[in-house]
């Protein structure tokens, strides 16, 4: 295993910019995306992408009423979607008021309040501009809009800027959009999750299948990237292997409308005869918004259009089952909007017998096939029977849900390993399952015994220290200072958590081997066509 050099990350503030530097050879982090992104050539146009999915076509009007189509678009509006990842950044096309709000910051960066919830590695900002980005012109003026740009994103930063994320992390996120659905203003209605572990053990045993399981049972439709490992990948990472949940594989588009000369992305895992992609959506060098100076931005500036496309440089294009799934999680929200009483299953069920089949490909790895929202749209729902799948216990190994992503301590260069959270604390399987199936895994802002975070929601925030005039008008919840000790038992409030420089002593992901955050490639390909939208 290659052991990468300590995480150091400056933040300064250069005309709105927030500049991050990482080690130059660091890794995509635990569970997230690979920072050894695969050049992939061409460009697909987020329109592109919405068309693909039918999702231009999704008519207001609910099929179960036996009414005609309306002719007014869906937008999501008054759903929201839960985005565990690696934050958000107040871009335009995600800074209008109660567009973004701000769950907890349950990453290493929450201890500097420059970084906290800010999306310094540049996944979570992709992520949320294809879900509901939205804003009335782009430097080319051109309107610019995720699939559902009337929905809301509920932010739940996990990882740092080097992608750093242990799988205790996502499981305390996920616990928390669960227990906090019904807040008011944010109907999280929609869990969008880009990431996947390497799994040792069944989903039955999971504790990372067993998180998104409760997720589904209350209410929350769960969107999972399938991997990124390609064909020859005869599973699906955890916990799109779980059974319950809507497992996304990548599909190109080949940069057309038209769906019929759409195919199965190589990068997309394949599965097998019991478990595979559900459904497919687009994936593959899709354009979204850019997180200026995060680690991702500041690797990869091939990945960015050209000035003559782009002359505010806000986009980013990027290829992977990150995208796919980010794609779905803004579909499921116009269907949510045009009706609220749909249960997961019927959603999911809604989703795969109206999909597009891809005429070309291999059968486990095209799922039902690509999408279509507006067929989906117009079809009734029906009555479904629960899913019969064996129920997740919970009861497996934290160490095995890992499956050999770590995150170490750059001080004392101490991996976390074994059945502990990052704050050391022993993971009693049973007494996690038992308050998470209650949903009270999360007592204020304290989970497994430690205090991660704060117990309520502040007010507007990002005030102009960093980031110019303000620019989010919404709410966020508290931070909290880590005051108890590490896994590697040296305590976090000895650490250097400067406000203006990140002074080295921070954490970094020495082992990550690309296979978690499930983006796949920034692409370095050349501009091509008419200006995106």
């Amino acid at each position: 295993m290659r052991k990468l050099a300590a995480l150091t990350v400056t933040a300064v503030a250069v005309a709105g910019t927030l500049v991050v530097t990482a080690p130059a050879h660091a890794a995509g982090g635990a569970g997230w995306l690979s920072a050894n992104w695969l050049v992939q050539s061409g460009t697909t146009k987020l329109s592109t992408v919405i068309k693909a999915a039918g999702a231009d076509e999704a008519d207001k009007d609910n099929p179960d009423d036996g009414d005609s189509a309306t002719g007014v678009a869906l937008t999501g509006a008054g759903i929201g979607v839960a985005l565990i990842d690696s934050g958000v950044s107040p871009v335009k096309g995600l800074d209008g008021a109660g567009k973004v709000i701000h769950g907890p910051d349950l990453s290493f960066e929450s201890q500097a309040p420059n970084l906290r919830y800010l999306d310094t590695f540049g996944h979570g900002t992709h992520m949320a501009g294809i879900i509901a980005g939205q804003d009335t012109t782009t430097g080319i003026g051109t309107p610019f809009a995720g699939v559902a740009p009337g929905a809301h994103v509920i932010s739940v930063k996990v990882a740092s800027a080097d992608g750093a994320s242990d799988v205790s992390q996502v499981i305390a996120g996920i616990d928390w959009a669960v227990a906090h659905r019904n807040d008011p203003g944010l109907n999280i209605r929609v869990l969008n999750l880009s990431y996947g572990t390497q799994s040792t053990q069944p989903a039955a045993l999971d504790p990372l299948a067993y998180a998104v399981e409760k997720a589904w049972e209350a209410g929350i439709v769960v969107v999972v990237a399938a991997g990124n490992d390609g064909f020859a990948a005869n599973s699906l990472t955890m916990p799109a292997a779980d059974p319950d949940v809507i497992a996304v594989g990548g599909a190109d588009t080949r940069d057309t409308d038209a769906r019929t000369d759409d195919v199965v992305a190589d990068f997309s895992n394949r599965g097998n005869a019991a478990r595979h992609p559900d459904v497919l959506a687009a994936g593959r060098s899709v354009v979204s918004l850019r997180s200026p100076g995060s680690y991702i931005d500041r690797t990869y500036p091939g990945a960015r259009l050209s000035l003559l496309d782009d002359p505010e440089q806000r986009f980013l294009r990027g290829s992977g089952t990150s995208q796919a799934a980010a794609m779905v999680s803004g579909s499921v929200a116009l269907l949510l909007q045009q009706r609220p009483g749909l249960r997961p299953d019927q959603v999911k069920k809604l989703l795969m017998s109206t999909a597009d089949p891809i005429l070309y490909g291999d059968a486990y790895a095209a799922g039902a096939g690509q999408i279509n929202v507006a067929r989906a749209a117009r079809t009734r729902s029906v009555l479904v029977t629960p899913q019969l799948n064996v129920a997740a216990t919970g009861l497996g190994s934290l160490e095995a849900a890992r499956g050999g992503a770590y995150v170490y301590d750059s001080v004392t260069g101490t991996p976390l390993t074994g059945e502990r959270d990052i704050f050391g604390m022993a993971w009693d399987a049973r007494a996690w399952t038992v308050a998470s199936a209650t949903q009270r895994s999360w007592i204020g802002g304290t989970w497994n015994g430690s205090t991660w975070t704060g117990s309520y929601w502040t007010g507007s925030y990002w005030t102009g220290t960093y980031w110019g005039a303000t620019v989010f008008g919404g709410q966020a919840w508290a931070p909290a200072t880590w005051t108890g000790r590490s896994w590697s038992g040296v305590a976090w409030s000895g650490r250097s958590w400067s406000s203006a420089v990140w002074s080295g002593r921070s954490w970094s992901s020495q082992t990550w081997t690309g296979r978690s955050w499930s983006g796949r490639s920034w692409s370095a390909a050349g501009w091509t066509g008419e200006p995106w939208h």
